[in-house]
Formats: C-alpha cells, structure tokens, sequence
C-alpha cells in the first residue's frame, strides 16, 4: 500500500462485522530556512503538496515564488513589483499570477491579479482567495491533488461503496466507521454482503484488507456496472462549474428544477414511495417513519420549487460572469507584449543568485493498478 492510500478493513469485531478505513501517513514537506526567512513558506508548502518544486527568488524589488509545472511552464506568485510597496514580509496587499513558459513566448496566461487595476482586486491580498484561483489552473492542467484532498477524496469514494453495499453508518466521538445491518445474523447472507462490499471496494481500486471466512468464494465477481446515478449527475456540478454565462448555469439547473420530470421532482416521487411501502412493514414504529420521511419530503418538494423560482430569477438576469469570463480571456495568449505590471513580475535582478532550491515530494501521485481477485487465504492481501 503506498503511505498515502487509503486501506478499507473488513473484519468481525465481537459479534457484528465492520469496515473501517485506515488514514494514510502524510509526511509534510518542510520550508527552508530562507522561505521561513521571508516568510513565503505559507505559498510554497501548498504547491509542494501539488508535487511542484518551486524557488524563492528575487525580483525588482521585492521576492517571489517560482512553480514548476511538468509541461515546462512555470507560475510567478509576486507581490507588487514596480513600484514596491511596504508591507509585512509574504503578505502584501495584493497578487499578481503569471503563467509562462521559457521557450513559448506566445504563452503569457494572468492567472490571478488582484492589483488596485486587476479583476480581483476586491480581494486584495487574501491567501485563500490566491490559492483558489491557483488550485483551479492547476486542477485544469492535471496536477495531482495535495495528500489531504486525495486522502479526504478517497475515504469519501469509500463511503458511498459501503452505502451502496449495504452497511449502516455508526458516527460516535472520535470514531466513525461501517458495519453490516445489526438485524443480518445469518452467516450466510453475511458473507454474501461482505463479498459484495469488497469486490465493489476492489473494483474501485481501494486496497481492502479481510479475513477469508468472511467471504463467500462462489459468489461470481460483478460485472460492470458504470457510473452511478450521482456520477452520472456530476456533469451538472462541472457545468456550473466552467459557466462563463447565467444561460449555462440556468441549462444545469433547469435539469434539477424541471417540473415534472426534473430531478428533484423524481427525488420526491421516490422518497413518496418509499414512505407508503415503509408504512406497510408492519412494526409499530412504522407508520411513524413514514410520516417522518413525508413530512420531510414535503419539506424537500417546497424547498424545491423555491429553487425554481430562483433558477428564473438567474435566467432573467442573462448576463456574463465577470470573474470566469476573465478567466477565459486569461487564458488566452496575447499577442502584443505583456505589459508592465506583468513584465515586473516575469523579470528576475541580477540578485537572483538569492534562489532558495527546493525538492519534490517522495509520493507518487499515480494511483495504483486494481488489486487482484478477493484473497483465498491470509487476510490484508
């Protein structure tokens, strides 16, 4: 198992079996001691958990980050240049983001700018604000994510595997995991269950950790089963995502929103009928489930026409968005030379022997092969 993937444990503990998932080791990459000198480790930490190596060198007038990217361009992270500014060291009072690469000079790209003059300029020298926009170029490049985005990702990945399979979620202080229904005491049914969750898990490309009593070996491995109704539904999150427009957004909402036919109004239906055959179970506490579950519903369905009449509100609007247009007119390379904000940024003094070198991290951002069939022997294979 790599130190930074995620490991899901069957196993039986007393008398209901359990899946836990392990956290990975995330080893922090330490600042050198020039970075913590001028106080720029906040900047260059977040980019090495990226697996960029990045410099600290100095520009006209004050210092800068430089990032390495794998395709050979590089980012520029500067505080104003020309003219200098007095501030406190690694947080002035505005960004500028430059992407460029040494032997294309076509390529000029402003990432993010939030000089007095610039497109963000309303957010002034915010780190989060910076690291935002630089997280999102990065994300559209295929940079890996950091460690503890990767680690969050794939125990999230894990818990719908275990929803989908089956197991009940228990949350207590400190400590939250899955087990099997506690009314499932069948061996047989359990190893059923168990099987079904690991082969899923596997499938997925978790590493799964369990003990072979547990598992039924006649039971045939799944076949494929494609995207789940939720991925399916994620193009709607990305479309909104990349709207430049309010008419691209309302198009994404206008499929959760349709009345009729639209997703919410399905999500209705759906809660609906489960509440009238829960009703029908015959348990006491029944009939009170599913009043619970209507009057939520209900709730859901007003909250869902409200939605709506929202969607209306942005469609009339009809308008671009300033800040992901700008992100597209960003991206496009200019071709007069950059001005003089960016060519301040871009230039490097005669000092820049000052250079603080850092290394990349030991993980390796590619994720493993699939894991071979469900162990026959030793647990943990």
């Amino acid at each position: 198992m790599r130190p930074d993937q995620t490991l899901v444990i069957l196993q039986r503990e007393g008398t209901r079996i359990t899946a836990r998932t392990s956290e990975p080791f995330i080893q922090e990459t330490a600042a050198s001691a020039s970075e913590r000198e001028h106080e720029y480790s906040h900047l260059t930490t977040p980019l090495r958990q990226r697996g960029v190596a990045c410099t600290v060198e100095y520009g006209l007038s004050d210092y800068i980050v430089r990032a390495e990217l794998p395709d050979g361009s590089s980012l520029i992270i500067s505080p104003p240049q020309e003219p200098a500014t007095d501030h406190p060291p690694g947080y002035p009072e505005s960004w500028l983001v430059t992407r460029g690469h040494p032997d294309d000079s076509t390529l000029h790209e402003v990432i993010y700018d939030s000089e007095p003059d610039g497109p963000h300029a309303r957010h002034g020298g915010s780190v989060p604000r910076l690291f935002a926009a630089i997280d999102a170029r990065l994300d559209q490049l295929g940079l890996s994510p950091r460690p503890e985005a990767r680690r969050l990702a794939q125990e999230s990945a894990a818990d719908a595997v275990l929803h989908r399979a089956g197991f009940v979620p228990v949350v207590l202080f400190r400590e939250r995991f899955y087990r099997l229904p506690s009314a499932m005491t069948d061996l047989v049914e359990q190893r059923q269950m168990v099987t079904r969750a690991f082969d899923m898990l596997q499938a997925e490309g978790f590493d799964v950790s369990c003990d072979p009593d547990l598992l039924d070996p006649s039971r045939p491995p799944p076949g494929d089963h494609g995207l789940s109704l939720g991925d399916r539904l994620g193009y709607l999150t990305q479309s909104i995502q990349s709207a430049a427009h309010t008419s691209e957004a309302v198009a994404a909402l206008s499929e959760l929103t349709a009345p009729g036919d639209g997703v919410l109004q399905r999500v209705v239906e759906s809660l609906n009928t489960t509440a009238d055959w829960w009703e029908g179970l015959g348990a006491p506490a029944d009939p009170h489930y599913a009043n619970r579950l209507r009057y939520i519903t209900k709730k859901l369905d007003s909250y869902a026409l409200e939605i709506r009449s929202m969607r209306g509100d942005l469609a009339d609007r009809h308008t671009d968005h300033p800040d992901r247009v700008q992100a597209r007119v960003d991206r496009v390379a200019p071709e007069e030379p950059a001005g003089p904000r960016v060519a301040a940024a871009l230039a490097i003094s005669p000092t820049a022997r000052r250079t603080t070198l850092a290394g990349l991290p030991s993980a390796s951002a590619v994720r493993p092969a699939l894991p071979p069939a469900r162990p026959s022997s030793a647990p943990g294979r």
